[in-house]
């Protein structure tokens, strides 16, 4: 006989009905589907802006299961002995879930089923955040890819699951367990005034998700390959923010993408190959879990790095104030907008390692704390690809040079007079918001004279490079 007792949905980064292997799973299997969020130590670990959209998110999810008859329980606690005690009160059978791939979820998800299982339930986790199991892509030898180049190659032409279609009906409980206030959580308390002027920018939920890439595709994606790379230039899917939540999955970024390359759309071949570059890096990630930690190459252990974060120049950096304009326009981006472009991404790291010669771990753990984007894997992949210690990374020697990256790619200065007030007649908002953004313990204000640099272009490359052909590896 079909066992027809509830089974608990339990969410994590996974906020979508969609394409949702586990919750179809859940719907399928025949009796009521109970839906919830556990906040655990994972969660109060994350960082200020990450937390504040992932409450955001959690908001829309339970409006999205409100329109299906359903509802989002929110509890708090060690996920085992929440589950626990939802079983016990819902007499459920089952609890499903999509699966992780960073160190702390793989083993709080290992400790969790193996509990599950041995009070007799079925505990059981789903595939879906990345399109290939990082363990189904080996080399010929057997091993783990290391370039993005070959494990490229290894997957480009493999079959990609199309996406699942929502459930038509998500059977509900006769009687709903209890639930957390979300609001009682208070997930953006540490944004402040940030969050009023963030919140413009953000694009919630699966729905608005699905917008964006319909957006990208139709209007874009044509011109991907050229315009990613301009920072003034709304050349990008966006899809960031709803990718690291689970608002869209990547199964549906590439069967878009595939359609438009079929449809004689050649630059969808680039947004193809970004999209598996996710994937690369959570490959490297649930191979090489130090990704998050520690140099992914350990010789660069012995390298001379500052790791001091009150140093003047950190505090410079991190404030936006570096007077490298490219440097300080991409940083202001990301308090105003909660994201940064990528072009900007790579000059702001490579000036923080290189040219300031402090450890990527400082970066790395700012990103954590200023992005809404945060996703464990891209975040550390790309600090350690740009300061040389990663895998597939930029050779130490191949310095940005932020001065040549303004000509190069925000020749007219659009980019940065959108973001820089200091030293504009007229500045726009969006510069301008930047200071409504910021704590005002910094005491920065638009009638400041714009700095110096802190490190000049050619001085911080030629120290960079003294450094790297200095070393004792």
């Amino acid at each position: 006989m079909a066992d027809t007792r509830p089974t608990i949905l339990w969410h994590r980064r996974d906020l979508r009905l969609s394409d949702h292997p586990a919750l179809d799973a859940a719907a399928r299997r025949g009796g009521p589907v109970i839906p919830v969020f556990i906040r655990d130590n994972l969660v109060d670990k994350l960082g200020t802006a990450p937390v504040w959209r992932l409450g955001l998110g959690l908001g829309v999810l339970g409006e999205s299961y409100a329109e299906k008859g359903s509802r989002l329980i929110l509890r708090a606690g060690p996920p085992l002995e929440v589950l626990r005690k939802l079983v016990e009160e819902t007499g459920a059978g089952a609890v499903y879930w999509m699966r992780a791939y960073d160190a702390d979820s793989v083993e709080r998800d290992e400790r969790v089923k193996s509990g599950l299982k041995d009070d007799g339930l079925e505990a059981k986790s789903f595939a879906g955040h990345l399109m290939f199991e990082p363990w189904s892509v080996e080399t010929k030898q057997g091993e783990f890819y290391k370039v993005y180049t070959p494990f490229w190659r290894a997957v480009k032409d493999r079959e990609v699951p199309e996406p699942i279609a929502t459930p038509g009906k998500i059977p509900a409980p006769a009687d709903w367990p209890a639930s957390d206030a979300l609001d009682e959580w208070s997930l953006g308390a540490g944004m402040d005034r940030g969050a009023d002027v963030v919140r413009p920018y953000v694009q919630l939920g699966e729905s608005a998700a699905q917008a964006r890439l319909g957006a990208f595709v139709s209007s874009k994606i044509g011109a991907y390959k050229a315009n990613r790379d301009i920072p003034a230039v709304d050349g990008t899917s966006n899809l960031s923010e709803n990718l690291a939540l689970g608002e869209i999955t990547p199964h549906q970024c590439w069967a878009a993408g595939m359609r438009a390359l079929n449809d004689g759309k050649d630059d969808a071949q680039t947004f193809l190959q970004e999209l598996v570059w996710r994937e690369f890096a959570y490959h490297l990630l649930w191979h090489t879990p130090q990704l998050e930690t520690g140099n992914w190459r350990e010789e660069w252990d012995a390298f001379p790095w500052n790791e001091d974060e009150r140093k003047s120049e950190v505090i410079a950096w991190k404030r936006a104030r570096t007077g490298m304009a490219f440097v300080d326009a991409a940083l202001r981006e990301m308090y105003v907008t909660g994201r940064m472009h990528n072009r900007g991404r790579m000059i702001v790291a490579s000036y923080l390692c290189k040219h300031l010669m402090c450890h990527w771990k400082i970066g790395k753990e700012w990103f954590e704390d200023c992005l809404i984007d945060w996703d464990p894997a891209s975040n550390a992949m790309g600090w350690q690809w740009s300061a040389g210690s990663g895998p597939d990374a930029t050779p130490y020697f191949r310095v940005f040079n932020p001065e040549t990256q303004v000509d190069r790619f925000d020749k007219d200065r659009t980019f940065i007079n959108r973001w820089i007030a200091e030293g504009q007649n007229n500045p726009p908002e969006t510069a301008l918001s930047y200071f409504e953004a910021i704590p005002r313990s910094w005491k920065i204000s638009p009638d400041d004279d714009y700095p110096e640099p802190i490190v000049g272009a050619k001085e911080g490359r030629q120290r960079a490079l003294d450094a790297y052909e200095n070393r004792d590896f």
